[in-house]
């Protein structure tokens, strides 16, 4: 099996169509499942978050796979192939290993180095198991991405310098309005990225925090979090106009904030709003009101967060990575045929045994022991060092010819060297009609 990544980020394509490719948990999860039971799929998992949406896949067909999954995500997201296609990027085998990579160390992030990426691809192994979307193939590729992204902060200064989204935005809006201590902020939504503003702001020394949600229990528990008030949905114009900066980061799929609720809420004075949902939450034509500072994700789009040093540091660590995760791949490749060719080396033994019984009846069950722990220790001996060998030598970028080697010096059937991994794959007309959830 290989693997595929199809996808659309920041990187490929700007706001106002990641919009429109924008997931949330349910629609991740039918994305997942509808993936994973086509028939060039056996795996697959969706990470999508403010400024991406991926699939990850194991494939057995290279152009199958792309051209099912490009044509259920067009379908899932409602936007035709012909107008996704343009923006879309795909990568194959190493190469979406390093993207993965890339993206857990926050490389690939709209703020590099921003740290919350990781808990999403933790969270995206965590749902994919759940569904039973994701099995031996992503999760292994899954839980290097996740070391990968813990040795970077660890060996470098990355986690540190690299801000999220939202720090990045609440600095561009702390400027104009003289900086976040001792205003009074509304934050409006209740999810993660709301969470983060939430604590974020707490941190920066805001004096009050007020936090809006449709489900105002949600909005009570992070509220008092971070020693805030909640508020219904319907109470947001109200406490705008109480409110120096607000932050909106919902899951609506229409604006949220109009250009008439912010023109009351700032009355010409200084006023920061911090829009980060995707879609957007606040009415661009709000960025030209007096006294309005508008800071949108399409603003935060390249800002670097760690620096260059470090950059070039975590670049290193994903390339050694990338490079370590192939050769397990290849050495793992050849356990097949070593087991097949073992197998048959017992096999033959077992017939030669059975064999000596017959032309030799008189012996006693010492002698025939002794015999038998001959023969396999002469059988071990001379298949130890060709099996150990091509195990080393399959860590090697050529190392799966070497398996291809020793089934043709062995004359192993090859039906024999699959038959050791069959019960890894798919079976046929396989489902998945479990739920679960997903981060943005």
């Amino acid at each position: 099996m290989s693997y595929l990544v199809v996808g659309i980020s920041h990187r490929s394509a700007d706001i106002t169509v990641l919009e429109r490719v924008a997931l949330d948990s349910d629609a991740a999860t039918k994305l997942a499942i509808a993936v994973q039971n086509s028939a060039a799929v056996t795996e697959s998992a969706v990470l999508a978050t403010c400024n991406r949406t991926e699939v990850y896949a194991s494939v057995d067909r290279f152009h199958a796979g792309m051209d099912e999954v490009t044509a259920i995500l067009a379908d899932i997201t409602g936007v035709p192939l012909i107008d996704l296609a343009e923006h879309l990027y795909v990568h194959f085998e190493e190469g979406a290993v390093a993207h993965l990579f890339q993206v857990a160390v926050g490389l690939d992030s709209m703020v590099v180095g921003e740290s919350q990426i990781l808990g999403q691809v933790k969270e995206t192994l965590r749902v994919g198991q759940e569904l039973e979307t994701i099995s031996t193939d992503l999760n292994a590729l899954f839980q290097h991405a996740l070391r990968v992204g813990k040795r970077a902060r660890a060996e470098t200064g990355i986690d540190s310098a690299g801000r999220s989204v939202v720090s990045a935005g609440l600095d561009a809006v702390a400027g104009p309005i003289g900086g976040l201590a001792g205003r009074r902020a509304l934050v409006v939504g209740a999810g993660s990225m709301a969470s983060l503003a939430a604590q974020t702001l707490a941190a920066d020394g805001a004096t009050e925090i007020v936090v809006a949600n449709r489900n105002l229990d949600r909005a009570m528990i992070l509220a008092e979090r971070v020693g805030g008030t909640a508020i219904p949905l319907a109470s947001v114009p109200a406490a705008m106009a109480e409110a120096d900066v607000v932050v909106s980061c919902t899951g609506a799929r229409g604006v949220v904030l109009t250009e008439e609720m912010v023109s009351t809420a700032a009355n010409g004075r200084p006023f920061g709003v911090l829009d980060v949902a995707l879609p957007r939450d606040v009415a661009p034509e709000a960025a030209r009101l007096p006294g309005v500072t508008l800071v949108t994700l399409a603003d935060l789009v390249g800002t670097a967060g760690g620096a260059e040093e470090d950059i070039e540091d975590v670049r290193r660590i994903v390339h050694e990575e990338t490079g370590a995760f192939a050769a397990t791949r290849r050495a793992v490749s050849v356990t097949p045929t070593v087991v097949a060719l073992r197998t048959m080396a017992s096999a033959l033994v077992d017939t030669e045994l059975a064999r000596l019984d017959r032309r030799l009846p008189d012996l006693d069950d010492a002698q025939r022991q002794e015999v038998a722990r001959t023969i396999r220790r002469v059988v071990d001996k001379v298949l130890h060092t060709p099996t150990v060998r091509v195990k080393e030598l399959a860590a090697d970028p050529g190392g799966p010819t070497y398996a291809d080697a020793l089934r043709e010096l062995f004359a192993l059937d090859q039906a024999a060297v699959d038959a050791v991994s069959a019960p890894l794959d798919k079976p046929a007309g396989k489902t998945v009609d479990k739920t679960g959830g997903e981060t943005a």
